[in-house]
C-alpha cells in the first residue's frame, strides 16, 4: 500500500472516529429514564427496552472505536491492509467499505 492510500484510509478512519465521538458526546445519560413512578406498565416496559437498546448501541460504538484505533495503529506500523490471519493483502473494495477490517473477506467468511 502506498503512502497516498494510507493517508486516504487514515482520513476515513479519523472522520468515522470523530463522528462516533461527537455522537457519543451529544448524549447526556446512558439510558433514558423510565418516568419514575409515573406511567403504566407499558410505559415502563417501553422505557426499559429503550434503555437496553441504548446500552447495546454504546457497547457497539465502543467496540467500533477500539477497532478504528487499532486500524490507525496498523497504519502507523505499516501493517494496515494486511490480513492478520493469512497475511495476504485485504482488497481495496473491502477496505473502502470497512476501513477498520483486520481480516480479508475469505478469512472473515471462514470465521
Amino acid at each position: 500500500m502506498n503512502a497516498s492510500d494510507s493517508n486516504r484510509y487514515k482520513e476515513l478512519l479519523l472522520a468515522k472516529r470523530r463522528a462516533l465521538t461527537s455522537a457519543k458526546a451529544g448524549t447526556e445519560s446512558p439510558a433514558p429514564s423510565s418516568g419514575g413512578e409515573k406511567g403504566d406498565l407499558v410505559d415502563h416496559a417501553s422505557a426499559a427496552a429503550e434503555a437496553e437498546l441504548q446500552v447495546r448501541l454504546r457497547e457497539t460504538d465502543s467496540k467500533l472505536l477500539r477497532a478504528i484505533d487499532e486500524a490507525l495503529a496498523r497504519i502507523d506500523h505499516n501493517t494496515f491492509g494486511v490480513c492478520q490471519a493469512c497475511l495476504k493483502p485485504i482488497s481495496a473494495a473491502r477496505l473502502d467499505a470497512v476501513p477498520w477490517s483486520r481480516l480479508c473477506r475469505e478469512c472473515k467468511e471462514q470465521r
